[in-house]
């Protein structure tokens, strides 16, 4: 195993950050009481009802997988790569919930689509550099004990 580059520890956890901040996002969405949603505006209602348990279960499998994989990466273990695959695919179909199955991009803006883009990159950005830190050694190859 080859000692990954200075700069992978700060990425890692940044990472990890991140992911671990669409799980707190995650979870204030789906503990929402009925009085939060009444409180929204008529079209972030319709936004919120609109969603379905697909789409808000491929958001869990997103940020959870996300930040256990990232998780993975910061203790440069091999399991955190699957994780972030699977991170991505969440991604990949909360995205076409939001995109071409239903109207609910529209709903929401162009803010929507440039933040699941933002989404989208890192998680794709994640995946290359488990791909990669496991090519190079820095990630070992097989479990170590």
């Amino acid at each position: 195993m080859t000692s990954p580059p200075k700069w992978y520890m700060p990425v890692t956890i940044i990472a990890l950050i991140w992911n671990l901040l669409g799980c707190v996002a995650y979870l204030s969405d789906v503990m929402l009481t009925p009085e939060d949603v009444a409180l929204m505006s008529p079209a972030q209602q319709s936004l919120y009802e609109s969603r379905t348990i697909w789409s808000v279960s491929a958001t869990a499998l997103a940020v959870w997988c996300g930040a256990a994989g990232s998780l993975g990466l910061i203790m440069r273990q091999r399991w955190g790569k699957p994780l972030l695959i699977a991170s991505l695919v969440g991604i990949l179909i909360q995205d076409l919930g939001l995109f071409i199955l239903t109207d609910a991009a529209s709903q929401a803006g162009v803010v929507a689509y440039f933040l699941q883009g933002l989404v989208l990159l890192i998680a794709v950005g994640l995946v290359m550099l488990a791909r990669t830190a496991t090519s190079r050694g820095w990630i070992p190859k097989k479990a170590t004990a």
